[in-house]
């Protein structure tokens, strides 16, 4: 498979996952794109570190009674995963159905959403849907335990119209009270104690007692609805049913699907007043959404092999977000192969960067693209990429050294050198400026000498401080 088809798989991996290393882009491409796009989409058997690892050493991801520990938990998840589109979906799902701490003070209840969006995130919408209408975390941030029978709260049902399924200007005031009151009863209660231990994803009885949804039917307004044009004696999941059937959800889960993937549109408020980026690419993903009863994965089966994703004028223009870029470069360097208190940094240093995992600055998610740079942010990114990657300690860039050296025997030059190491962190393309710099840079240590495979220390260190400034390109810092 040419060099061409490697960088497109690398794309690929990019988006739909963390990045791959040059070994992996390798089986990959042996592979083909199109069956390591459907690798991707139907992944068989997942393999990462274990639950029952991290728990043992690190008790408070077993708990995760703090702000911090449930992040930290999915952290090491997408470090390690096999199967990253499923984690890459929970963050996507998670920036849009956004729930945080403050509010929900429960940081178990949290990872139980993102456990939530593991299972059903690349499934059915409506499915998602009804899980999310029943998830304690979204039923406590959203307020939804005070919407009763005669007294509705309108919290939920505005946020899963404005924010969740359709967008402004597809519903009216009254369609969100008619949805409140189809959510009435819809709560959530604790577990018992007995029933607690006996739950394989909750075994934690002494701290905060974890919660489950309940629904009480006397609480329920079952009286006939209007909602969207349709009449009927309402209840939650018919709600979701009808919200399903519009065009309008079609578009803007299509949307949001361009937004993440391929290329940034402009925060939701603005799509009332805003056309989307490519009109035919949002048309052919609602279709998808359509014709196979709201499934997620044959949009994303249609996303990933569009000319509009593949093509070279979208690679290396999204801004990573910090979770992503602290993922990507976790997963190249390997520093994760058992549980570690360094997980503790990582995920503090994506908070710096602007993002804290279960945490989002509002209902709205974060604002991608641009909105993650600024003076202080990118000065935080370019750091923690380069040291990182300027770690030999770590076994992924010891790998990396290696596999340059492996790759010469003699000298090599500057141009070469930069080639080597670009195609190591994941057969990346830059721009002529962008080599050119990394070229200038590589030439002030002369040509590395290589011999038989095997490169002396000086040599080690010349082609691991080439690794570090690929480490602060924008190329890098982009997806």
């Amino acid at each position: 498979m040419g060099n061409s088809d490697v960088e497109l798989i690398a794309h690929l991996m990019r988006r739909a996952g963390f990045g791959a290393t040059r070994d992996q882009l390798d089986f990959y491409a042996a592979q083909g794109y199109e069956a390591t796009a459907e690798e991707l989409l139907n992944p068989v058997d997942e393999r990462r570190m274990g639950d029952d690892l991290i728990r043992r050493f690190h008790p408070e991801l077993s708990g995760m009674m703090g702000p911090n520990a449930s992040g930290e938990n999915w952290l090491f998840r997408m470090a390690t995963t096999t199967t990253p589109l499923q984690e890459k979906m929970s963050l996507f799902w998670h920036g849009i159905f956004a729930t945080g701490y403050p509010k929900v003070i429960h940081g178990k209840a949290l990872s139980d959403q993102i456990r939530m969006f593991r299972r059903h995130g690349m499934g059915s919408f409506r499915t998602l849907l009804v899980e999310l209408s029943k998830d304690p975390a979204m039923i406590i941030w959203l307020d939804n335990q005070d919407n009763h029978k005669g007294a509705i709260n309108e919290n939920y049902g505005r946020e899963l119209l404005e924010l969740f399924s359709m967008g402004v200007g597809n519903y009216t005031e009254q369609d969100i009270k008619e949805c409140a009151r189809s959510f009435t009863g819809w709560t959530i209660a604790n577990r018992e104690y007995m029933e607690l231990r006996s739950q394989r994803d909750s075994d934690w009885p002494y701290g905060r007692i974890a919660w489950h949804f309940e629904y009480h039917p006397e609480d329920h307004d079952d009286g006939e609805k209007e909602f969207l044009g349709q009449r009927g004696c309402f209840n939650g999941e018919d709600v979701i049913d009808i919200i399903c059937q519009q065009q309008a959800t079609a578009r803007f889960i299509s949307r949001h699907m361009y937004s993440f993937f391929v290329a940034n549109e402009p925060p939701v408020p603005e799509w009332p007043d805003t056309p989307p980026l490519d009109e035919q690419a949002i048309q052919q993903l609602s279709q998808a959404y359509l014709d196979s009863g709201y499934d997620i994965t044959a949009m994303l089966r249609v996303l990933f092999n569009a000319d509009f994703f593949k093509s070279r004028s979208s690679w290396y223009t999204k801004v990573k977000s910090p979770v992503e870029l602290v993922a990507g470069v976790l997963r190249l360097t390997g520093e994760f192969d058992r549980p570690r208190r360094e997980i503790l940094d990582r995920q503090l240093q994506a908070v710096y960067m602007g993002q804290f995992l279960n945490n989002p600055p509002s209902v709205e998610g974060w604002h991608e693209g641009t909105d993650w740079l600024d003076t202080g942010s990118l000065v935080e990114r370019v750091n923690f990429a380069t040291q990182q990657m300027g770690d030999a300690n770590k076994p992924g860039v010891q790998a990396m050294i290696s596999n340059v050296a492996a790759n010469a025997v003699g000298p090599i030059s500057p141009e070469r050198l930069v080639g080597e190491c670009l195609d190591q962190m994941g057969a990346m393309s830059v721009s002529e400026d962008s080599r050119r710099v990394l070229i200038d840079f590589a030439s002030m240590g002369g040509d590395v000498a290589l011999g038989a495979g095997n490169s002396d220390e000086q040599s080690r260190r010349q082609i691991g401080a080439v690794l570090q400034m690929v480490a602060s390109t924008q190329e890098f810092q982009r997806s």
